[in-house]
């Protein structure tokens, strides 16, 4: 990329780019549980609305990181689970890096204490991008899900702020 890269709000208007990157990330059988990616509307409703960003270039979508509620309940209100996708030819360029220091940077400005992230253990790059920024190896949730008829396992992530939620 040699284009200015900078880290801004979602936008509606950014779906269908944000759900290619999804897509992307399904396709490599490492990234998700899902096999598709969900309407806007599902999209929407099961992520908060504070805390979406996307790196763009110009008029196009890099990649993005969301943040969906730990719980409905009220005690775990600055608690939140952590989505990060990058475009496939992308990867390693320092996008995801961009992406998760804004995204701490704004989480703790929204009030949210804890961040966690479920990765599946072949996704290396995600670990290592995750480790990076002070997430810490929880546990592993075994056979935690079914995926092409194979159980597979979850690495469980996560990291505390040091300025939010430390009263």
């Amino acid at each position: 990329m040699d284009k200015k890269i900078t880290i801004d709000r979602m936008l509606p208007e950014d779906w269908e780019q944000v759900k290619d990157i999804y897509q992307e990330g399904i396709l490599t059988g490492n990234a998700t549980f899902q096999k598709e990616p969900p309407s806007w509307e599902e999209w929407d409703n099961s992520h908060l609305t504070k805390c979406r960003l996307v790196a763009r270039s110009e008029d196009t979508v890099l990649g993005w990181t969301a943040l969906s509620a730990y719980s409905g309940r009220c005690v775990y209100a600055g608690v939140a689970e952590l989505s990060i996708y990058i475009r496939t030819n992308l990867r390693g360029k320092g996008i995801g890096k961009a992406l998760i220091t804004e995204l701490i940077k704004s989480s703790e400005e929204h009030g949210i204490w804890t961040l966690q992230a479920g990765i599946f253990p072949e996704n290396s790059a995600s670990l290592s991008l995750h480790e990076k920024f002070g997430f810490r190896v929880i546990g592993r949730r075994e056979r935690i899900g079914k995926m092409a008829g194979r159980w597979r396992d979850v690495i469980l992530l996560e990291r505390r702020s040091k300025i939010s939620g430390v009263d």
